[in-house]
């Protein structure tokens, strides 16, 4: 199976856009089943706190960020083995 690694998507648009937060916690554990569109992780800015979804189906293989730190838009967070679950 093919591994693939989510990145952190742009939050909101034109002058509302945010380049990124706090990750507040992860939703899903290493191991776990996501699906498309399922909740990842949630990111906290100082205006909202916004819900990560995942591009793609599979499982859960490594975290690549941990709670409290701080991400920028396009950073990787996560790696999903694809076609599991």
């Amino acid at each position: 199976m093919s591994n693939e690694t989510v990145i952190l998507p742009s939050l909101g648009a034109g002058e509302d856009a945010l380049n990124g937060g706090r990750v507040v916690f992860w939703l899903v554990e290493i191991g776990q089943p996501v699906r498309v569109g399922g909740d990842l992780l949630e990111i906290e800015t100082d205006k909202a706190a916004f819900v990560v979804p995942s591009p793609v189906g599979g499982i859960l293989r490594k975290k690549l960020v941990q709670e409290d730190d701080d991400v920028k838009v396009g950073d990787s967070l996560a790696v999903i083995e694809l076609g599991c679950g």
